[in-house]
């Protein structure tokens, strides 16, 4: 764009204390306390970074994480140039649930975030960016435009089932 020679996207997952404790019910306050300077220190710093440089970022965020700090949406949206995605319910193992708990799981998030975005989310990325064979038709069922679970390729791509094109459109993570 703009006549750049390069162009690239940053995401970042806050997963607060859903990835250390909360999903499981394991609960020890080291890791607990990790989460909360994500919430309290690190985005806050993250995105004043962006915004001085202008460089928009999407942050992907399991719904609990902003259910225990709520003002983590208003630090990321205070600009206006960054995008909140779906990353689950509670950062859950997608492996371990049937169809049905995925399902629901994933339309409790998507609907959390339509509620507090006042608008749907464009963008998911799966919870520990895995992909078990249901999420891809609960992801077109709730009219998700893009995934950013998976590392095909450094570029966008569209998935396919059977050879088929989905109408959905992949924007690669690297890890």
């Amino acid at each position: 764009p703009g006549g750049t020679r390069v162009a690239g996207s940053l995401s970042f997952d806050v997963d607060n204390e859903t990835v250390q404790g909360l999903r499981t019910g394991t609960v020890s306050i080291g890791p607990l306390s990790q989460g909360q300077y994500g919430a309290r220190v690190a985005l806050p710093r993250i995105v004043r970074l962006l915004d001085r440089e202008n460089v928009p970022a999407t942050f992907f965020f399991p719904a609990w994480s902003l259910k225990l700090a709520p003002e983590q949406a208003d630090v990321i949206n205070s600009s206006g140039m960054h995008e909140i995605g779906v990353h689950g319910w509670i950062h859950e193992r997608v492996q371990d649930l049937t169809e049905d708990q995925e399902r629901e799981l994933l339309t409790k998030a998507f609907e959390f975030w339509k509620g507090r975005l006042d608008r749907s989310p464009a963008g998911i990325r799966t919870p520990s960016w895995d992909f078990s064979p249901h999420p891809l038709s609960i992801i077109r069922d709730l009219g998700f435009v893009y995934d950013s679970s998976l590392i095909g390729d450094d570029r966008p791509y569209e998935l396919c089932v059977n050879d088929e094109p989905t109408g959905l459109v992949e924007l690669p993570v690297e890890g």
